[in-house]
């Protein structure tokens, strides 16, 4: 009988410790060390049996690249998240918030691959086949490709998983699923990490597309050890507000395209419907002609968004001004007021300032720095600026701006949607062509950029 002992691991981190810590040293949390009993050597029942293969190294340029196939779903938002669509084989987590639309959205996507005549194994550990049915009902899902089982034994989803041979598996959720020769409770860290290993085996042994769900933390992380985020090949949060209409599925791993992409979907009734034209959405219910408004073009990943970016500047009662952002980093603030204050003369030092990304997009580039710098002048000087301007820029700390990225695909997106000036770094006018039906602008400091930008 193979010997056990008992461990102590950190829920959070999954860092491991032979004796109980208060704080654990991998991620400096309190009270998250659990006692484990793990036992040793190789024992157990594998899911699935297989001859082991012994590969051998050969030279890169004898190797043959091949481009992998996809499949693809009627979403392209969805699509374009994942670099074009579902790789067979690759493994994908998806984590969000609780009742924020995981379930929805992967169930919708099961319907549309069954439609193609794939099979479609869903597997629900927190529902049963009954509450899956009446959500499917309620979506309109009635292909007869799709298989429903409801388990959390991971060794009979193996034997399920052999038996039906399918094409597409979705796991709801990694937490609820657990190993029998493990004997932590589901959902710990040893439950995810061997779980997760497991599927990863199944995944790329069988040429399976699999999707698990993952919970995350009060801190918006996926629960369980980081190591969870590094087995899988491709990583999506799917973030949004339960009391709006909108949702984002955010792309922050992806071993089979372009990370940090972004797409957008609206939650009705029968389900999730794909925004197409995000711009239109973030800047449809825009105020024009008031102070402290700015729009920008952002970049998140290869797709460029509008969106506006709003700046409340208020004389502060307190001796500390307050500095808080909804949508972009805070530490950016105090930053870009303190060059206004430097190198413009305003005096900002004892005034509060709010500012916000509206629509509930989060913006972390530094093309933004212009907008949130003119956004904060524009509420200190109560001057509203040119309703169809966009600003792009990164601001120095000497006050000069700096080139950015792709800016034509910026500049397209502003013509395409009518706006008719561009106020953008002086360096990015080279080497592409402007578009006709609209006007850019290069500026060179924070101080041209006031002078141009401001209505008078």
């Amino acid at each position: 009988m193979a010997k056990r002992k008992n461990t102590f691991v950190c829920q959070d981190c999954g860092y491991e410790s032979p004796k109980w810590m208060g704080k654990c040293p991998g991620c400096g949390n309190w009270n998250t060390m659990v006692e484990e009993v793990q036992a040793g050597g190789s024992g157990g029942r594998h899911v699935t049996s297989g001859k082991r293969t012994v590969s051998k190294p050969e030279p890169i340029t004898q190797l043959e690249s091949q481009k992998e196939p996809r499949i693809t779903t009627e979403m392209r938002e969805f699509n374009r998240v994942l670099g074009g669509g579902i790789v067979p084989g690759s493994l994908v987590l998806i984590g969000g918030d609780p009742g924020i639309g995981k379930s929805t959205l992967l169930l919708q996507i099961s319907a549309q691959i069954a439609k193609k005549k794939m099979r479609v194994l869903y597997i629900s550990g927190e529902e049963s086949t009954r509450q899956t049915k009446l959500r499917a009902d309620r979506l309109g899902v009635q292909e007869a490709e799709l298989y429903v089982l409801s388990e959390t034994n991971l060794y009979d989803i193996g034997q399920q998983i052999e038996k039906l041979k399918p094409e597409l598996v979705i796991v709801d959720s990694i937490q609820t699923i657990y190993r029998e020769e493990v004997t932590s409770a589901p959902g710990s860290v040893s439950q995810v990490r061997e779980s997760t290993g497991e599927l990863m085996r199944i995944a790329k042994t069988n040429h399976i597309s699999v999707f698990i769900v993952g919970h995350v933390t009060k801190e918006g992380a996926i629960a369980g050890p980081r190591l969870l985020e590094h087995m899988v090949d491709t990583v999506l949060y799917f973030e949004g507000e339960r009391h709006h209409t909108y949702r984002i599925l955010r792309s922050v791993k992806n071993r089979f395209g372009s990370t940090h992409e972004m797409g957008i979907f609206e939650m009705r009734e029968e389900g999730l419907r794909e925004v197409v034209n995000a711009s239109e959405i973030f800047l449809e219910e825009r105020k024009t002609g008031t102070a402290g408004s700015t729009v920008v073009a952002s970049m998140e990943g290869t797709r460029p968004i509008l969106v506006e970016i709003q700046a409340l500047i208020a004389p502060s009662s307190f001796g500390n001004p307050r500095r808080m952002a909804t949508g972009i980093d805070s530490n950016r603030v105090p930053l870009l007021m303190a060059v206004l204050e430097k190198r413009v003369g305003f005096m900002l030092q004892n005034q509060d300032a709010y500012l916000k990304v509206a629509g509930g997009v989060k913006l972390d580039e530094p093309a933004i720095d212009l907008a949130i710098a003119i956004s904060i002048a524009s509420s200190f000087r109560d001057q509203p600026t040119e309703p169809k301007d966009i600003f792009i820029g990164e601001v120095g700390l000497t006050g000069e701006i700096r080139r950015v990225s792709r800016i034509e695909q910026r500049v397209q997106e502003a013509a395409k949607l009518g706006f008719e000036r561009v106020i953008c770094p002086q360096h990015n006018l080279d080497g592409w062509t402007i578009p006709k039906d609209i006007q850019v602008v290069g500026v060179s400091t924070i101080q041209e950029a006031l002078e141009i930008g401001l209505a008078r």
